[in-house]
């Protein structure tokens, strides 16, 4: 697994988290941010997954008026990107 952080944009910072694992079937990519979905729900069980985890970075996300891209292809892996807005620069107060 690799963890990138990188410039998206004149206002945007990209986190992406890569992996080289069996990768996503495409049928399966519009619903992976649904709460409780998952791609194979017997091996979900047996590992102890909710399926809560890509619903509970959606939302997040969302929130900070960002934006998640999830981009898989099967037998190459995985690769989920979060773009949120740079933080505003903070004032300096000086004191006298």
């Amino acid at each position: 697994m690799t963890v990138r952080f990188a410039e998206a944009g004149p206002e945007m910072l990209r986190m992406s988290v890569i992996d080289r694992g069996e990768g996503i079937a495409p049928e399966h990519l519009p619903r992976l941010t649904e709460r409780f979905y998952r791609v194979h729900p017997s091996r979900s069980r047996a590992m102890g997954g909710t399926g809560l985890g890509l619903a509970i970075v959606k939302h997040i996300v969302g929130r900070h008026r960002g934006r998640l891209e999830i981009r898989s292809k099967p037998g190459e892996g995985t690769a989920v990107h979060v773009d949120l807005p740079r933080p505003a620069a903070r004032a300096v107060i000086e004191e006298s």
